[in-house]
Parts: structure tokens; C-alpha cells; sequence
């Protein structure tokens, strides 16, 4: 996952890296759970579903561009565009 790795390679120390390597993937499963997900506890619809995705999607993006992961991001990033085309083609919005 991209935030672990994230939180691997940036935390200083043992310590701060194994706060943020699990840290930063249980702040996005815990976020995914609640607003995300088919069965989130508190469902967003529609515009504000996307924006969602958008958000948490271009923030994993952006995790492995900062650590040098450029080629990984810049796959990642087309295959979240190609996805999100597929599931408005295939109207399973």
C-alpha cells in the first residue's frame, strides 16, 4: 500500500517509522470504512463520492512520487483514470 510504504520512507527514526507506516494505512482504511465504501456507515453519493475517491486516491499518488516512486505514481494515477472511465461507461456509479 502506498501509505505504508509512504510512512516507511519518511518517518526518521524506528520509531516514527512504524507510526506512520501504520499509521498512515489505518488512516485511510478507518476513513475508506466510513464514507467510501459500498457499506460505509456514513455514505457519500454521487459528486461528493468522487471528490472523495479523488482525494484519497491523488493523496496515494502523491505518497509515491514523494518517495521516488515516479514511474509507480504515474502508473497508479492512469490506471485510478482508467478505472474511474470503465465504471461510468459500465454505469456502475
Amino acid at each position: 500500500m502506498a501509505f505504508g510504504y509512504w510512512g516507511i520512507q519518511t518517518g526518521k527514526g524506528m520509531f516514527f517509522k512504524l507510526l506512520l507506516g501504520i499509521g498512515a494505512p489505518a488512516l485511510f482504511v478507518v476513513s475508506w470504512s466510513l464514507f467510501g465504501s459500498p457499506k460505509a456507515t456514513f455514505p457519500l453519493n454521487g459528486i461528493s463520492h468522487f471528490m472523495f475517491e479523488f482525494v484519497i486516491f491523488s493523496l496515494a499518488v502523491i505518497a509515491l512520487y514523494a518517495t521516488g516512486r515516479k514511474q509507480l505514481a504515474i502508473i497508479f494515477a492512469i490506471l485510478i483514470i482508467i478505472n474511474e472511465i470503465l465504471l461510468s461507461v459500465f454505469h456502475q456509479r
